[in-house]
């Protein structure tokens, strides 16, 4: 069961799960209430499940699809390791992953 660590947007908190393989990042934050919107609840329409992988970790990733990137067009505090969190799928080789919450997020879903 690989770990996942969210950091809020100030630092401050910092939340270590276990968590399922398969699971997406964004429902994990949903299962331990941490505050990752998804407001169009995993589907890829929105960006408000944005998260800021940590720069040692963003290699561990697949490459964003096209159509994540033009989401991530649609986010608040986008940095070159800005990801979805819909689109992040726990495995064993992502044990350890460390993302940021960012301080805000943009609801726009598109249709």
């Amino acid at each position: 069961m690989p770990k996942v660590v969210f950091v809020s947007a100030d630092g401050q908190k910092r939340w270590e799960i276990d968590a399922p393989s398969g699971e997406s990042l964004l429902a994990v934050a949903h299962a331990n209430d941490i505050d990752l919107e998804g407001a169009c609840e995993g589907s890829m329409a929105c960006s408000t499940c944005h998260v800021i992988v940590d720069a040692k970790d963003i290699d561990r990733l697949p490459p964003p699809s096209d159509e994540e990137q033009d989401l991530l067009d649609l986010a608040y505090q986008v940095s070159p390791t800005s990801r979805l969190g819909c689109q992040i799928v726990l495995n064993d080789k992502l044990d350890g992953l460390t993302v940021r919450l960012p301080r805000r997020a943009n609801n726009l879903l598109l249709d």
